[in-house]
C-alpha cells in the first residue's frame, strides 16, 4: 500500500500524455480544412453530386474497372441521366461526355491534393498513364 501515491501519479501522467493530442487540438483553435479544389473551367458539376464524389469516388472507380474489364460495359449513366466514358483518360469520349481527366486535367491540382491530405496512396497510376498538366 506504500506505492498507492506512485500508482495514482503514474496513472495521472499516463492520462495526460495519452490525451495530450486532444487537449492540444482543442486549445489551438485551429480548424483542419480539406483542400480547396478549383472547379474545372466551363464545368458546373461533376458526374455526380459533390458529396457523393468526395465519399464514393474510389468505389465508383473500382466499379468502373470491374464493369469495363469483366463485362465490357464502357459507358456510365449518372443519376441525372448524363453519360460518361468509364475511363481515367480525358481522351476517351462517351456519346454525351468525356470522363474524369477530361475535366480534371491537372492531376496535381485535383487527385494529388486530396490524396496527400488523407495520406492515401492509390494504385491507379501503376497501370494507367499519369497525365502531365493539361491534356
Amino acid at each position: 500500500m506504500r506505492d498507492k501515491g506512485r500508482i495514482v501519479l503514474g496513472l495521472l501522467v499516463f492520462l495526460v500524455l495519452a490525451t495530450f493530442p486532444i487537449w492540444y487540438n482543442l486549445g489551438s483553435g485551429g480548424e483542419v480544412r480539406s483542400p480547396e479544389l478549383q472547379r474545372p473551367e466551363g464545368e458546373s458539376r461533376c458526374i455526380e453530386d459533390v458529396a457523393t464524389m468526395r465519399t464514393e469516388h474510389m468505389q465508383l472507380l473500382m466499379d468502373w474497372r470491374d464493369d469495363v474489364i469483366r463485362r465490357s460495359e464502357r459507358v456510365y449513366t449518372s443519376t441525372d441521366g448524363r453519360r460518361f466514358a468509364k475511363s481515367l483518360s480525358g481522351l476517351t469520349r462517351a456519346r454525351d461526355g468525356g470522363s474524369c481527366m477530361s475535366c480534371h486535367r491537372n492531376k496535381g491540382e485535383f487527385c494529388d491534393k486530396c490524396h496527400d491530405y488523407v495520406a492515401a496512396t492509390p494504385y491507379c497510376w501503376d497501370c494507367h498513364v499519369e497525365p502531365r498538366g493539361d491534356l
